[in-house]
């Protein structure tokens, strides 16, 4: 799940540090694709630090259930199936891409069903001071954090996050994706067909995109319960 679904789970608390956790291995890996920590087991003396930890562990949780739901299986795949024509030429994936797009479009229904705002995201990153966040990576293995906070103050500094609210800009935000591995992922022609693809198919899940929400935060529920 991407980030603004990560959030969801834990719109309503007033931790920020958890809801920094329940993001920060996709910061990391963005801002790093080569870095790679395991602090799920660990445990710190200071309490923010540790609520980092427990989003983080969140985030492998919630992503666990997520790509191994039927939702997910189906959704994916349809995507990939209708895009293919629309990026005829090039060299991205069609799995890679049906799998991004569905969770861009998650993303944007979130946003624009007011489910989630994209303001308190960032209210809470915002929130967090950077000695903690600096602490945390620092004991879990991150010897040298400067790459990550120089992306990590550009991603709050931009608030890309609010274009999520523009179905027409789902096709854009692929495209910014797909570059981290492809120079020249698109053309403005498959941008264009895929702006049609994704609009049909956002407007399709309209009705019962929630369903996927739902089913994690049982599955969430039930563990909480059994480790009682």
């Amino acid at each position: 799940m991407n980030f603004l679904s990560h959030f969801y789970f834990d719109r309503d608390t007033d931790n920020c540090y958890l809801i920094l956790g329940t993001v920060l291995p996709d910061l990391l890996k963005n801002a790093d694709k080569n870095v790679i920590i395991h602090p799920e087991k660990l445990q710190h003396p200071d309490p923010s630090v540790n609520s980092i930890i427990q989003g983080w562990k969140k985030h492998l949780e919630v992503d666990r259930y997520f790509h191994s739901s039927e939702f997910f299986i189906t959704h994916s795949h349809q995507l990939k199936k209708l895009l293919l024509p629309a990026i005829e030429g090039s060299p991205v994936k069609p799995f890679f891409l049906g799998h991004i797009a569905l969770e861009l479009v998650l993303d944007n229904l979130l946003l624009t069903t007011q489910k989630v705002t994209a303001d308190g995201f960032y209210d809470h990153l915002d929130g967090c001071k950077e000695q903690v966040v600096n602490e945390f990576l620092t004991f879990s293995g991150l010897k040298e954090t400067a790459v990550f906070f120089k992306f990590y103050d550009g991603f709050k500094k931009s608030r890309y996050l609010f274009s999520y609210s523009d179905t027409k800009e789902i096709a854009y935000a692929l495209k910014r994706i797909c570059m981290r591995v492809w120079k020249d992922p698109f053309t403005s022609e498959n941008e264009e067909k895929m702006n049609v693809v994704l609009m049909a198919y956002r407007n399709s899940l309209l009705n019962n995109f929630m369903s996927i929400f739902d089913d994690i935060e049982n599955k969430l529920t039930l563990t909480t319960k059994s480790q009682l």
